[in-house]
């Protein structure tokens, strides 16, 4: 079994756990653009509705679901706030999907029509 290998390693339940959330967070098309644009530098919601082609009380719910998953943090200047990709791992993450979705080869997968449904 893998156990028996040498530097065989799980994570622990608590990892596993964030680790979906903040996938499960990452699903969704209009993140993936917030989170991209703030990768480029910090925005406000109403520049990032632009940006994602979003209304920006859709904005303000994704930025506030994605600060809580620590994936952005805000900086507050006067009436507005301002946002930014937490760190160097939310861009890894990113960059790491959109390779994938760019090098994923459909031609192996089977049909629309040919998967059951779940």
């Amino acid at each position: 079994m893998h156990t028996s290998l040498p530097d065989f390693d799980m994570p622990n339940e608590e990892q596993v756990h964030l680790a979906a959330e903040s996938f499960r967070l990452l699903s969704d098309p209009t993140r993936i653009k917030i989170l991209w644009a703030l990768l480029q530098g910090e925005s406000s919601v109403a520049c990032l509705a632009e940006l994602a082609d979003a209304a920006p009380t859709a904005v303000s719910q994704h930025l506030a679901k994605l600060r809580l998953a620590g994936l952005v943090k805000g900086r507050r200047e006067g009436t507005f706030v301002y946002y930014r990709a937490a760190d160097e791992h939310v861009r890894r993450l990113l960059t790491e999907g959109l390779y994938h979705a760019d090098h994923f080869d459909r031609a192996d997968q089977p049909s629309a029509a040919g998967r059951r449904s779940s």
